[in-house]
C-alpha cells in the first residue's frame, strides 16, 4: 500500500488524467441519458465536457491557465444554455487548486467566480431551482455557493500551512548553515591557538636542547660530568616537549581530547619562575623579580604571560650571543599584570621580529601580539637603547569591551 501511495505522489499529473477520464465517462453517460435538453444543447455539451475534463487533467501543471479555461467553458455553457451536469465538478476542483498553488490573482478570481456562480446559474435557469419567495431563492443560492467557498477556504489554508512549513524548513536550514559556519570558525580559531602553542613549545624546548648539545660537545673531553649533566637536561627537555606535543596534537583528532577526558593544565604565572630556572640551567643568566602583591588572574592572562616570557627568553638564547643576559619583571597592578623582558645581547634585527625571518622569529612575535590582543592587552617590542631587545606588555584583568 505504501508503494502505491508513493507512486501516486510521484505521478500527480497521471492521477489527474485518470480522474479526468473518469469524469468524462460520467459526463458522457449524463449527456446520453438527458432527454430534457434540445439537440443543440446536447451537441454543445460534448466539447464543454471535454474542456472541463482537460481542466482537471492539467490543473497542477498550469493552474492559472486552467482556471481561465474553466471560466471560458462556464461562459459558453451560459451562452448555449447547457444546464449544469457532472462535468461542472471541474470548477470546484480548479477553485481548490488555484487557492492552493496558484498565483494570488488567480486565487482571488476563483473566489469571486465561486461567489457569483450560483447566483448567475439561478438567473439563467430559474426553473431548475425550487419555486417560492425570495427567502427560498437566497437560501438556494447560499447552499449552492457553500461548496465552492469551502473548496477555496480549504485550498487557501493548505497554501498557508505549506508556506509556514517552508519558512520553518528555510529557517532550520539557515540555522544549520550558521551553526556549521560558527563551528568552522571555532575549529579554525582552535587550530590557530594550537599552532601558536606548538610554536612556543618547539621553539623553546628545541632551542634549549640545541644549546645544551653544543655545550656538551664542547666539554665532552675536558669535563665529562658537565657533558653528562647537559645530556640529562636534553633528555628531560625532550620528554617534556614530546608530552606537550602529544597533548596538543591529540586535540586535533576529532573528539579524542573530550572523549578521553585527558586535560592537561595550561602553564600559569606561578610556573614562570620554574621556566626561568630551566633557562638558567642552559647557561643564560636571567634576573627574575616580582613586584606588587601576587593574586589569582584569569587563565587566559596567565597563559599569555607565560608564553610571552617563554618566547622572549627563547629569542634571547637564539640571537643574544654567548655572553647575553636577561631580566624578567612581573608587576601586579590593581587592574592588570605588567611584563618586562629585556636582554643585553646583540639581538636580531627589529625587522625580523616584525616581518618574519630566520628561525621563525617573525612568527613568534606575531603569536605574541595575537595572544595579547585576545586578552585585550598591549604589547611593545623593539631594540633597547644601548643594545639588546626589550618586550613590554600590559595584560588587563578584563578585556576593554567588558
Amino acid at each position: 500500500m505504501q508503494r502505491f501511495y508513493d507512486f501516486i505522489r510521484r505521478h500527480p499529473t497521471g492521477v489527474d488524467i485518470l480522474w479526468a477520464v473518469c469524469l468524462l465517462g460520467f459526463s458522457g453517460v449524463s449527456i446520453v441519458a438527458d432527454r430534457t435538453g434540445s439537440s443543440l444543447e446536447r451537441i454543445a455539451a460534448v466539447p464543454l465536457a471535454v474542456g472541463l475534463c482537460v481542466v482537471v487533467a492539467l490543473r497542477r501543471r498550469a493552474p492559472e491557465k486552467m482556471l481561465l479555461l474553466a471560466i471560458v467553458m462556464g461562459v459558453a455553457q451560459l451562452l448555449f444554455g447547457v444546464r449544469p451536469d457532472v462535468a461542472d465538478f471541474a470548477m470546484l476542483v480548479i477553485t481548490y487548486t488555484v487557492a492552493t498553488v496558484g498565483d494570488r490573482w488567480a486565487s482571488r478570481l476563483a473566489l469571486g467566480c465561486s461567489l457569483a456562480a450560483a447566483g448567475i446559474s439561478r438567473l439563467r435557469w430559474p426553473d431548475d431551482a425550487p419555486t417560492g419567495g425570495w427567502a427560498q431563492t437566497v437560501g438556494y443560492v447560499v447552499i449552492m455557493t457553500v461548496p465552492f467557498v469551502l473548496a477555496w477556504v480549504l485550498g487557501d489554508s493548505i497554501r498557508t500551512r505549506r508556506a509556514y512549513f517552508s519558512q520553518l524548513e528555510e529557517r532550520a536550514a539557515r540555522l544549520e548553515r550558521e551553526r556549521e559556519a560558527q563551528s568552522k570558525v571555532a575549529v579554525a580559531a582552535e587550530r590557530a591557538r594550537i599552532a601558536r602553542e606548538l610554536h612556543d613549545v618547539v621553539a623553546h624546548n628545541v632551542s634549549v636542547m640545541v644549546v645544551q648539545a653544543d655545550g656538551a660537545a664542547y666539554v665532552m673531553d675536558s669535563s665529562p660530568d658537565q657533558a653528562r649533566q647537559a645530556l640529562e637536561t636534553i633528555s628531560s627537555t625532550g620528554r617534556q616537549a614530546l608530552a606537550e606535543m602529544r597533548r596538543l596534537l591529540g586535540v586535533l583528532r576529532t573528539g579524542d581530547a573530550q572523549e578521553s577526558g585527558e586535560y592537561v593544565p595550561q602553564p600559569d604565572v606561578e610556573q614562570i619562575e620554574e621556566l626561568v630556572g630551566k633557562v638558567r640551567e642552559t647557561g643564560l643568566a636571567v634576573d627574575f623579580k616580582i613586584e606588587g602583591t601576587p593574586r589569582p588572574l584569569p587563565s587566559g592572562v596567565e597563559l599569555t604571560a607565560y608564553r610571552i616570557v617563554q618566547e622572549a627568553l627563547t629569542n634571547t638564547r637564539k640571537h643574544g650571543g654567548p655572553d647575553a643576559g636577561a631580566s624578567v619583571r612581573l608587576v601586579y597592578f590593581d587592574d592588570g599584570l605588567g611584563l618586562l623582558v629585556e636582554d643585553d645581547g646583540r639581538g636580531a634585527p627589529h625587522e625580523l621580529y616584525e616581518d618574519g625571518g630566520i628561525d621563525g622569529a617573525g612568527q613568534g612575535m606575531i603569536g605574541m601580539r595575537e595572544r595579547v590582543g585576545m586578552v585585550g592587552g598591549t604589547l611593545d617590542a623593539g631594540p633597547r637603547q644601548g643594545g639588546g631587545f626589550r618586550i613590554s606588555a600590559l595584560l588587563p584583568l578584563k578585556p576593554a569591551n567588558q
